[in-house]
Formats: C-alpha cells, structure tokens, sequence
C-alpha cells in the first residue's frame, strides 16, 4: 500500500482494549487503527479490503477481527442505505454490548429470540445486519444453512442488488431464523433455494399484508402436509 493512502493521525488503544485477553493482537491494532481513521469524521468507513492489504492478511481475518470488536462491545457497525459501512467506537468501553444498525439492543442467546424490539422491521434489518458482519452471536449451524442455501452474499454484491431483491432476501432469512428457533427446524435440512423463493413470491401475491406470517406457513405446510 502507497504511503500516502496511509492516516498519518495517532492510533490510540485504551487500556481496557489493549488487556482484553478475548481479543487477537491483530484485532487490538485493528481498534487502533479504526480509531485512526475515525479522527476526521467520527467515524471510519474503510473497507475489509483496505484493511486487509494495510496488514497483509486476508479479508476473513479481518472480519472476524471486527466481528470480535463488535462482539466485545467496542465498536459498532451502522450499514447505511447503499450499504456502506461505517465503524463507530463505542462510548461505553469495558461493556459487553451490540450495537447494529440505529438500534442498541441486548442479546438474549442461545436457541431463543435474539432481539428484545417487538418491532418486525427492525429485528429483520438488525439479523440482515448481524449476518451479512458475520457476527458470531449467530449460531455457525445457521450459517451452514445459509450457506447451502446459497443466500449468503458480500456487501460488494449486495451493493449492486436492487432493493427489492435485497428486502426479499432479508425476509426469507428471518423466517429461516424463526424456523431454526422452533420445533421446525428440523425442517432446514429439507428446503431447498428455488423453493423458498418460490413459496415467496407466491407470499406476496397471495398475502401482501401479512406476507412473513403467510410465507412461514407455506413452508411449513410444504415440508409437513400440514394443510392447517
């Protein structure tokens, strides 16, 4: 990387982040850094990439170097419209917190409700949020299935996606959640892309006003002969 591409602002790491023995040597100097570049904006909005070539490793290191961050309450991911990304730091240091999107919420764990916010909207965009940062508060299984499914994308991809395309996506993986969370989840290993989709669309023609209700249903149905 050119010199001149590099800030020439002090790094600061704070005491609580530099002893923090859940965290990778390489994810304390990615704090600093964050903080860097965070200097002229309040905020840092360089790419995994950039960092990646900054310290000569990979993309994945980089992000679960950040995921790590996130997880341990120190910074915060806001993914604007055009999905850009911008690094906050937190102001709360010390405390393990998760912060996505506008919203700050606690995370319950385990097999349960990750969200505490009785709003749809909101939990949808704030799990998109955590899947697409690959935060691992999210089980690895579910990603598995993400995975097989093929519905896992980089935020390149999702930059270039319309965004009716990108809303649909969000909601089949939130009703993919749910399932994971319930007696059903059994059903996963059966479903398969193409009909996800499909059962979707058929959601929006036949049910526009209560489409997540309707379109969990039909996968239930699909997969169990359950015609209730």
């Amino acid at each position: 990387m050119n010199e001149e591409n590099k800030s020439n602002y002090y790094a600061i790491i704070p005491a609580v982040v530099r002893y923090d023995d859940e965290l990778t040597d390489k994810a304390k100097l990615l704090y600093g850094e964050i903080t860097c570049l965070s200097n002229k904006e309040g905020f840092c909005f360089a790419t995994n990439n950039y960092f990646a070539n900054l310290y000569h490793c990979t993309g994945r290191a980089i992000q679960i170097a950040i995921s790590k961050l996130q997880e341990r309450g120190y910074i915060r991911i806001v993914i604007e419209n055009n999905f850009q990304r911008k690094i906050f730091l937190s102001d709360s240091l010390g405390y393990e917190k998760n912060f996505v999107g506008r919203y700050e919420k606690n995370f319950t764990g385990g097999y349960e409700k990750i969200f505490t916010n009785n709003n749809i909207k909101s939990n949808i965009d704030d799990l998109f949020n955590f899947i697409i940062n690959n935060n691992k508060k999210i089980s690895t299984k579910f990603y598995d299935i993400l995975d097989r499914l093929d519905f896992l994308y980089t935020q390149e991809i999702l930059a270039i996606m319309q965004e009716d395309k990108i809303q649909m996506l969000k909601e089949i993986i939130y009703i993919l959640y749910d399932l994971y969370n319930s007696k059903f989840s059994n059903l996963l290993a059966q479903v398969s892309r193409e009909t996800l989709i499909n059962l979707y669309i058929l959601a929006q023609e036949h049910s526009p006003n209560d489409l997540l209700n309707y379109y969990k249903r039909s996968i239930i149905n699909k997969y169990t002969n359950n015609n209730t």
